[in-house]
C-alpha cells in the first residue's frame, strides 16, 4: 500500500515539477534574450547605427560587466524576496527593456545605453530560476531540472538566429525586439505561483568560498570564449563568404545542439546520484564539466579553419561540448550549498559574467585587427585553460569535504 501511495504521489508531481522546469527555462530565456538578440542582428543594427566588431564586443562586454557587479547582491535580494515576484520582475524588465530597444535605438550610443539597462533582468531571471529548481524539485530530477533550466540560453541563441533569416532580412531587425518583448511578457504565465519552500539545514561544506571562487574563475574563461560563439558566430560566417541567412541558420543549428546537450548532461547527472546513493560512487560532476570544457576547445579550433564543413563541424562541438556546461555545474553547486542556492550560484554567476565582459572586448579587438581565425585560435586555447583551472577547483573542494 504504501509503494503504491508513494508511486501516485510522484506522478501527482510530475505536472508541477514540469511545470516549474517549464517556467524556469521561460524566465531565463527571455531574461538574457536582449543580448544575444543583439548579437545575431549584429550584421543589420551596425549597418543602421555605424558599429564593426570591435562596438559589438564592447557593448556585449559591458552588459556582462553590469551583470557581474550585480550578480552578488541580487543574489541577496533574491533569497529575500523569494523567486515568486523576482521571476516576474525580471521578465516585465526584458519586456520593457526589448520594447525600448525597438523604438529608442538610433545610435550606437542608445543601443549601448539600453541593453545596459537590461543586464540585472539576466542576473535576477538566473538567480530566480536557480532557487525556484533548488527548492521546489525532488533531488532525484533536479540535474535534469537544471539542464532543462540551462538550455534556455542556447534556446535564446536559437530564437536569436532564427530572427536574422525571418524577421530582421523581412520586415527589419527593430520587429525582432517586439517579437522578444511579446514572447518575455507571455514568460509571465509560467512564473512559480508561490515562493519556492523552506531553505535546507546548512551543511559544512556550504563555506567552500575559496574552492567557488576558483570555479567561477574558470566558468569565467570558459564563459568569455563561449559568449563570443553566440555574438560573432553570424559575423566570423558572413565575412568568409557565407550568407547572412544561411548564417543564422548555422548558429540556429548550433543552439539546437547546445540545448540536447545540457539535457543529457542534466539527465547523466542524476544518474551519477542515483549510483551515488546506492553504491557510495559517483558524482563528479566538476571533472564532466572540465572535460566538456577541454573537447570543446577543438571546436573553436575548427572555427580558424577555412571553408564550410569546418565551420559546420567547429559549431556543433564548440556548441555542444564548449557551451553545454553551465547546467551541469549550476546542479553542482547547488547540491553543495542547498541553504542558499541562489547566494551561492551568484558567486560562480560573478566570474561568468566577468568572462562575458571581458571575452567579447578581447574577441572583438583580435576579429577587428588580426581577424577572426587569430580570434578563434586564442578562444580554444583560453578553454583548455579553464578546463585546467575547473580541475584545480574540483582538488579544492575535496580537500574542503574531507575537513
Amino acid at each position: 500500500m504504501s509503494s503504491a501511495t508513494d508511486s501516485r504521489a510522484s506522478e501527482a508531481a510530475a505536472p508541477s515539477a514540469f511545470r516549474v522546469a517549464a517556467g524556469a527555462v521561460a524566465v531565463t530565456t527571455v531574461s538574457v534574450l536582449p543580448v544575444f538578440l543583439t548579437g545575431a542582428l549584429a550584421v543589420q543594427l551596425s549597418a543602421d547605427l555605424g558599429f564593426d566588431p570591435a562596438g559589438l564586443g564592447l557593448v556585449v562586454a559591458l552588459y556582462f560587466g553590469v551583470s557581474a557587479l550585480c550578480s552578488l547582491p541580487v543574489g541577496m535580494i533574491v533569497e529575500r524576496v523569494g523567486s515568486r515576484w523576482t521571476s516576474r520582475i525580471a521578465a516585465l524588465g526584458a519586456a520593457a527593456l526589448m520594447t525600448a530597444l525597438a523604438l529608442f535605438a538610433t545610435s550606437y550610443a542608445s543601443l549601448v545605453a539600453l541593453l545596459l539597462c537590461s543586464a540585472w533582468c539576466n542576473v535576477m531571471g538566473q538567480l530566480s530560476s536557480n532557487l525556484t529548481l533548488a527548492r521546489s524539485v525532488p533531488a532525484r530530477r533536479m540535474g535534469l531540472s537544471f539542464g532543462v533550466k540551462q538550455a534556455a540560453i542556447p534556446t535564446a541563441t536559437l530564437l536569436a538566429g532564427v530572427a536574422v533569416p525571418a524577421i530582421a532580412l523581412t520586415v527589419g531587425w527593430r520587429w525582432a525586439y517586439v517579437i522578444g518583448a511579446v514572447l518575455a511578457l507571455s514568460a509571465l504565465f509560467l512564473c512559480p505561483r508561490e515562493n519556492a519552500g523552506p531553505p535546507a539545514r546548512p551543511r559544512k561544506a556550504d563555506r567552500a568560498t575559496a574552492a567557488l571562487g576558483v570555479i567561477g574563475a574558470a566558468s569565467g574563461l570558459a564563459a568569455g570564449t563561449a559568449t563570443a560563439l553566440g555574438v560573432f558566430l553570424v559575423s566570423s560566417a558572413v565575412e568568409r563568404g557565407v550568407a547572412p541567412g544561411l548564417a543564422g541558420l548555422v548558429l540556429t543549428m548550433g543552439s539546437v545542439i547546445g540545448l540536447s546537450v545540457r539535457l543529457l548532461h542534466g539527465w547523466l547527472a542524476d544518474r551519477r546520484e542515483e549510483a551515488r546513493a546506492s553504491s557510495g560512487r559517483g558524482g563528479g560532476h566538476v571533472a564532466v564539466v572540465a572535460g566538456s570544457l577541454a573537447a570543446g576547445a577543438a571546436g573553436f579550433g575548427l572555427l580558424a579553419v577555412p571553408g564550410t564543413p569546418a565551420l559546420v563541424i567547429g559549431t556543433v562541438l564548440a556548441f555542444g561540448l564548449g557551451w553545454a556546461w553551465p547546467g551541469l555545474l549550476q546542479f553542482a553547486v547547488v547540491r553543495l550549498n542547498p541553504s542558499a542556492p541562489a547566494a551561492a550560484t551568484s558567486i560562480v554567476q560573478v566570474g561568468v559574467y566577468a568572462g562575458g565582459f571581458a571575452g567579447p572586448i578581447v574577441f572583438g579587438w583580435l576579429a577587428t585587427h588580426a581577424g577572426f581565425p587569430v580570434a578563434w585560435s586564442v578562444n580554444a586555447v583560453v578553454m583548455l585553460v579553464s578546463a585546467a583551472l575547473m580541475l584545480v577547483g574540483r582538488r579544492m573542494l575535496l580537500a574542503h569535504a574531507r575537513r
